[in-house]
């Protein structure tokens, strides 16, 4: 029998917390690299070259979330923005993670401690 590895994975466009269940902790942070700063920049030269490098960037940041999760085959996608829903999609158009079953939940903000407490509270009640 396979052995399960859970996964919580709590994301906004900026940045991703990353939370093994049976570690019980904090295991990564993932940071994206389309800053304000970055953004800024390119909407400098026109609005165009902005999307592309928001793109670009973007797809950047979910492939490595992708990339961490990889050996995971619970995982667990909660923030507050729609990064989850992006990062599903993104993970749905690679065979790579059709091993991964994957949930999304939408959360508000939270300290680290909180984040923790949801993703194990979460699998917690799957088992129930």
């Amino acid at each position: 029998m396979e052995l399960v590895k859970r996964l919580g994975v709590w994301m906004d466009h900026s940045n991703a917390i990353l939370i093994d269940v049976d570690a019980g902790k904090i295991v990564q942070r993932i940071d994206s690299t389309f800053t304000h700063q970055v953004k800024t920049q390119a909407l400098s030269h026109n609005e165009s070259g902005m999307h592309h490098k928001e793109h670009q960037l973007q797809n950047q940041y979910y492939k490595a979330i992708a990339e961490a999760i990889v050996n995971y085959n619970k995982v667990l996608l909660f923030g507050p923005t729609d990064a989850k829903k992006e990062l599903h999609n993104y993970l749905l158009k690679d065979e790579h993670y059709s091993h991964i079953k994957l949930q999304i939940k939408s959360a508000d903000k939270m300290t680290d401690k909180e984040k923790i407490e949801f993703t194990k509270d979460y699998f917690l009640k799957l088992l129930q």
